[in-house]
């Protein structure tokens, strides 16, 4: 098996050779990251500057590459232009932190692994729901080498990718697995205004998150309860139960206005 390992947390992450190392025996293993925190900059790809790549080495051994570029970049530039052979899965994580609900949108992490789903390669999200800079990523690398060893039994279709939320928990407490759906959870937002020591003004993000638990089979209900979540996602984005309606809607509206020969104003429409 060839293994693409990626990330958003950017090449040096704990969480990221964590994952590497956790995947080396299940076949050949390189890593292809961002050179710096590249988080919440979701499916963005990078076409104003060019993309440098240089190699990286961990414990005096060659790993992979640091790219100046975003996750969705380093998936697009390994599988189309830098690796000798095409990945036969794309891993990307282990993030540092959740991404369920909302924060699927804008997750780095999952846009690595939309990047390889839409490239026709089966891939997963993997991230752990602990923050502090020193957290234990062994229980969550030992499911993430589980379900890419296991992940030709899951019977996932191409185009759709997992995205497997892990609870900060040792591996013996943790209480199983749940297929979930994307929750409602939702942050609740706002900039600070600051100044910086010159008195310049300037604004800082800041929130919190509101946790939704009506849904039962949420994912951030899974998480909450001790479970692994793993939410199956496929980026069709069409509203299909407003189709129909939104036809007739349209039919109604036609014919369109004609544009005025002498004017840019539409006909009936006055100055």
């Amino acid at each position: 098996m060839r293994i693409l390992v990626t990330n958003d947390d950017g090449i040096e992450a704990a969480g990221l050779h964590a994952l590497a190392d956790a995947l080396r025996p299940l076949g050949e293993v390189v890593i292809v990251a961002p050179d710096r925190q590249q988080s919440a900059v979701g499916h963005a790809l990078t076409v104003s500057e060019p993309l440098r790549v240089v190699p990286f080495r961990s414990n005096g051994q060659h790993v992979g590459y640091a790219v100046n570029g975003t996750p969705a970049d380093c998936v697009k530039l390994a599988v189309t232009s830098l690796l000798p052979w095409r990945p036969d899965v794309v891993a990307s994580g282990i993030n540092h932190g959740r991404n369920t609900a909302v924060n699927i949108l804008y997750s780095g992490t999952v846009s690595a692994a939309t990047e390889g789903t839409l490239l026709g390669i089966p891939s997963l999200a993997f991230s752990l729901d602990a923050y502090q800079p020193e957290v234990d990523f062994r229980a969550a690398s030992l499911i993430a080498r589980y379900l890419v060893q296991h992940l030709p039994q899951l019977g996932v279709p191409l185009g759709t990718l997992l995205n497997v939320n892990i609870p900060a928990l040792p591996l013996e407490q943790i209480r199983g697995i749940r297929v979930t759906r994307q929750g409602a959870s939702v942050w609740r937002d706002w900039y600070e205004r600051r100044r910086d020591p010159w008195g310049r003004e300037y604004f800082w993000l800041a929130g919190e998150y509101l946790l939704a638990d009506g849904i039962p089979d949420a994912d951030d209900v899974a998480l909450v309860q001790g479970y692994v979540s793993i939410t199956p996602i496929r980026y069709e984005l069409t509203d299909f139960e407003l189709l129909e309606p939104l036809s007739r809607a349209v039919d109604e509206l036609l014919p369109l206005p004609r544009m005025s020969h002498t004017s840019c104003k539409a006909d009936g429409e006055t100055a």
